[in-house]
């Protein structure tokens, strides 16, 4: 799109923002078999599988790894716990097509607000120290080797 520029990412939280990437992909998927009329168990299946193989890792990482360096008063640090907590609950409950809707959004809204805002924030207040630290405890490692093979999205 004209005008608008990739955000620069520092190499220490580098690895976070390609996660961020399979969590939009994620997203996209969850809408789209709402919109061809996907039987959301097919959908439910899905999230908890990626939930169990991608997220919960990315949220326990961001949770054990950033937080501890940003004061609990920090505002941002506070949003970030009360989003992944709001996540997790939609995650943890039955899932059915409005919350499926819900989740999509607000997993899409929880991701750019962290690229958009918690990162460049951690980036700016953090030293380059702490975030080399960080970078040294990611898991770099892909989360599932395995892939998910009911590509509901492409349904028609």
């Amino acid at each position: 799109m004209p005008g608008i520029k990739p955000i620069k990412r520092s190499e220490q939280l580098a690895p976070l923002s390609r996660d961020h990437h399979d969590a939009l992909l994620f997203v996209w998927k969850i809408k789209q078999g709402l919109k061809n009329g996907t039987d959301p168990e097919e959908i439910a299946s899905y999230v908890q599988w990626f939930w169990n193989n991608h997220l919960q890792l990315h949220f326990s990482q961001e949770e054990h790894l950033l937080l501890p360096h940003l004061p609990e008063s920090d505002e941002m640090a506070k949003q970030l716990k009360a989003e992944h907590q709001d996540i997790r609950e939609i995650v943890a409950a039955p899932l059915h097509i409005s919350s499926l809707a819900s989740l999509a959004g607000k997993m899409e809204s929880h991701i750019r607000f962290e690229e958009r805002k918690l990162f460049p924030h951690v980036e700016k207040n953090l030293s380059s120290g702490q975030l080399n630290s960080i970078h040294k405890q990611l898991d770099h490692q892909p989360h599932c080797l395995e892939k998910w093979e009911n590509e509901f999205w492409l349904k028609k």
